[in-house]
C-alpha cells in the first residue's frame, strides 16, 4: 500500500509517500523559523497562511520525487490533532480534499502516535511492547505500548513540556528561536557542576513531569549572575545551558528507569523533536545498557514534525482497514488513550 502522508500540526510542512513494501519513497520539509524567528515564537495566524501556502506544492514535489502517478496512490494520511486548531485545518482540508478527488480512503492520524512510531522507519525497529518517551515542544510523556492504538498513559507533564522549556531558557540567554537546538550547542562549551540545577519531581513516586520550577530556577540564576556582574559573559551562559540540559536530561532519564522498572519492559524509544538531543541519547543509552535493556530512536530528522511519521502511522491504520468518512477532522487536543487498536 502507498499512502500519501500530511503533516501541519505547528510550523512545518511535511509531505511525505510511504510504500508498506519498500519503505519510504520521498519527504519534503518546509519550515517555518524564518517566519517565526522575528517574534520569538509561533504566530498561529501566520502558520496557518504559510500552510495554505506551501501543502499543495510540497504535495506536487514529494509525488514528482518518488517517480510514481498519482493514481499509485492507495490512501491519504493527515495529521488531525493535536496542534494549532488553523494549522490542522489546513493539511485536514487538503488530505481529505485530495482523498476525495481521487476516491481513495482517507485516515487522521494523531500527531504523538506519528512521532511514537517515527523509530520504525528505522532498519532496526522496535518491537513490541515497549516503554515510549515522547518529548517534543508541546508533550512530555511516558507511555506503555503494547501495540499500535494499544496505549497506557504512565506520565506525563504537568506544566511546561520539556521542549518548550528549553524554547524558553534559549529565549532568556538570547539565543535565536528555535532556542532548544541553540541552548544544547551552547552547552557543549558549559562547565558541568559549575551550576547544579534541581532535578524537578524525582523526589517524589510517580512519573508525572514538571519543568516550570525549572525554568524560573534557571530565570532566577540568570538575575543574580547579572546583578553581581553586570551582564552574563559566553562562558557563563554556556554555563547556565549546560546546567539546565543536565537538569532535564537527568529527569527524563530517572522517570524512564522508573517506568521500565514498573512495566517490567526492557525495550525504551525515545520520540519527538528533544530526542534528537545529544545528551538525551547518550545518557539514555547508558541507562538502558545498565539495565540490560535496548534504546531506540528515529534520525534526527524524523524526531521533529515530518510527513514520513504519519505516512507510516496512517499506512499502519489503512492496512488494518480502518479509514475515516467525509468529515474533516481537526482535533486541537487528542489522547492518544482514545485511538483505536490495531
Amino acid at each position: 500500500m502507498i499512502v500519501l502522508g500530511i503533516e501541519t500540526s505547528c510550523d512545518d510542512t511535511g509531505v511525505a509517500i510511504y510504500d508498506s513494501d519498500n519503505g519510504l519513497l520521498a519527504d519534503c520539509l518546509y519550515s517555518q523559523i524564518d517566519i517565526h524567528g522575528k517574534y520569538g515564537g509561533v504566530i498561529p495566524e501566520l502558520a496557518s497562511r504559510d500552510h495554505i501556502r506551501k501543502t499543495l506544492p510540497l504535495v506536487r514535489e514529494v509525488i514528482a520525487r518518488a517517480g510514481i502517478d498519482a493514481n499509485a496512490l492507495d490512501g491519504v494520511a493527515y495529521t488531525a490533532g493535536p496542534g494549532l486548531v488553523g494549522a490542522l485545518l489546513v493539511g485536514a482540508s487538503v488530505g481529505r480534499a485530495l482523498a476525495m478527488g481521487w476516491n481513495r480512503p482517507a485516515i487522521a492520524v494523531h500527531h504523538m502516535e506519528g512521532h511514537l512510531l517515527a523509530p520504525m522507519l528505522e532498519s532496526r525497529p522496535p518491537e513490541f511492547p515497549f516503554v515510549a518517551l515522547l518529548v517534543s515542544g508541546g508533550h512530555t510523556q511516558l507511555v506503555q505500548v503494547e501495540g499500535i492504538g494499544r496505549y497506557e498513559l504512565l506520565g506525563e507533564s504537568l506544566d511546561d513540556a520539556a521542549g518548550e522549556a528549553f524554547d524558553k531558557v534559549g529565549k532568556m540567554l538570547g539565543l535565536a528561536y528555535p532556542g532548544g537546538p541553540h541552548v544544547a550547542k551552547l552547552a557543549e562549551q558549559g562547565r558541568q557542576g559549575k551550576f547544579v540545577f534541581p532535578r524537578p519531581m524525582t523526589n517524589r513516586p510517580g512519573l508525572d513531569f514538571s519543568f516550570s520550577g525549572l525554568k524560573t530556577f534557571t530565570r532566577n540564576v540568570i538575575a543574580e549572575q547579572e546583578r553581581a556582574d553586570g551582564s552574563l559573559d559566553q562562558q557563563t551562559r554556556a554555563d547556565i545551558a549546560r546546567a539546565f540540559e543536565d537538569a532535564v536530561v537527568a529527569t527524563l532519564a530517572i522517570k524512564c528507569r522508573r517506568a521500565l522498572e514498573q512495566t517490567g519492559l526492557t525495550s525504551l524509544i525515545i520520540a519527538g523533536g528533544v530526542s534528537a538531543n545529544v545528551q538525551l541519547r547518550e545518557v539514555l543509552e547508558k541507562t538502558m545498557l545498565s539495565q540490560g535493556g535496548k534504546l531506540f530512536y528515529a534520525q534526527p530528522r524524523f524526531c521533529t514534525d515530518n510527513g514520513a511519521m504519519i505516512a507510516f502511522a496512517g499506512c499502519q491504520r489503512l492496512l488494518a482497514g480502518q479509514q475515516d468518512d467525509l468529515e474533516i477532522k481537526a482535533m486541537p487536543r487528542w489522547s492518544l488513550e482514545t485511538l483505536p487498536a490495531i
